[in-house]
């Protein structure tokens, strides 16, 4: 049989061995199967709610950070588990790309960027969590997309000059020696290191002969350091500080055991000192009319708000323990001290100490840099 000329001929279809089939997990990335089979199969994901999904991720959590974190990505998602409940989010399964862009135009108005872009990677890790437990769409963490933040936004300038720190000691050896803020400023000062290993210290981590500190991850009493065993070490501190702890011990420690029947170094009535009464004893302890009585914002000392132990926190000039930290670390460098030996020390990264607490000026890092080769 010939085909007639001008004619053509339309190809046989092809067999349906011959034809991909492609399978979909969610409503996203689809995966490729054996050829030989047709049409399309959805694998579904299992339904849980947004309250549910979050306390699972934060159980999860609880075992591999330290308590500051662990409650600083519970505060973050409580923000997302506001916004489902407003917008009737019931279900894991439904959040997509758009729901998203809505929580974060919201968020948008109330945060400056570096907290919007910390609240939403908090977010994004915790979707990416519930991906793996199978009870939101594959890929939709990728959907979430963090704002772009200029390093100067990411820093903050806010710490506590050397010049400013010894005017606080020369206070406290005057009117406060001794007490119990006077030896929280100057441990903190003298290195650096972070308040919640402060508070987990005991007695018997004070030697005074070897004028050092041992400070130890204790999770299990309570006290863990947020870098756990890496970040346990010890430190050592000169004659004054060694004497001032122990004129404390001696003086004006109160001798109450924790809950956990350990004695903490830094003491109250109560035990071990709360975090709380340790941000407020130093904010107390930094604003300048305390230190010098006198007031650089031109307020009247005696009708100020910020003058009482509970609001010592609302004067301008007035720190947090996070900038004795930074404080303490530009201290160190501009006294020439290696920048590996300052982050053993303190327990951080060169990197982080770089752009997060070395506040030294350009100048000064060249000067740091002059004597170092002058030496060589």
């Amino acid at each position: 049989h010939r085909t007639p000329l001008g004619t053509m001929t339309a190809p046989a279809p092809a067999p349906v061995s011959s034809i991909p089939f492609t399978s979909f997990r969610g409503d996203t990335t689809p995966t490729a199967t054996a050829p030989g089979k047709i049409g399309i199969m959805i694998i579904m994901i299992d339904p849980m709610s947004p309250r549910e999904a979050v306390n699972q991720y934060l159980e999860e959590l609880r075992e591999e950070t330290s308590k500051t974190t662990h409650e600083s990505h519970m505060y973050r998602l409580e923000r997302f588990l506001e916004w489902s409940d407003e917008n009737d989010l019931d279900n894991m399964n439904d959040i997509s790309g758009k729901k998203l862009m809505m929580f974060k135009k919201e968020r948008q108005r109330d945060l400056a960027k570096i907290t919007l872009k910390n609240q939403l990677g908090t977010l994004r890790q915790f979707l990416e969590f519930c991906e793996d437990m199978n009870v939101a769409p594959n890929g939709v963490s990728r959907r979430l997309r963090l704002p772009t933040v200029d390093i100067e936004d990411e820093v903050s300038d806010v710490y506590i000059t050397t010049e400013e720190a010894e005017k606080i000691l020369e206070y406290c050896n005057k009117y406060e020696y001794a007490t119990r803020r006077h030896v929280t400023f100057h441990i903190l000062w003298q290195t650096g290191m972070r308040s919640g290993a402060l508070r987990g210290l005991d007695i018997d981590d004070f030697e005074k002969e070897g004028q050092t500190i041992s400070i130890n991850h204790r999770p299990e009493s309570g006290t863990p350091l947020k870098n756990k065993e890496r970040g346990a070490r010890y430190v050592h501190i000169d004659t004054e500080l060694t004497e001032l702890i122990t004129d404390f011990l001696n003086m004006h420690h109160p001798h109450v055991e924790d809950e956990n029947g350990r004695m903490p170094l830094v003491g109250t009535q109560s035990g071990r000192m709360h975090k709380t009464s340790l941000q407020r004893n130093i904010y107390t302890l930094t604003r300048p009319c305390h230190y010098t009585n006198e007031c650089p914002h031109d307020r009247e000392i005696d009708d100020c708000e910020a003058t009482s132990y509970n609001t010592a926190s609302k004067c301008p000039s007035s720190v947090s323990p996070h900038a004795l930290r930074k404080g303490a670390v530009t201290a160190h460098r501009k006294g020439d001290v290696l920048k590996d030996i300052v982050g053993e020390r303190m327990d951080m990264s060169g990197q982080v100490l770089d752009k997060h607490y070395d506040k030294r000026t350009k100048k000064e890092k060249m000067e740091t840099r002059k004597k170092y080769l002058d030496s060589l």
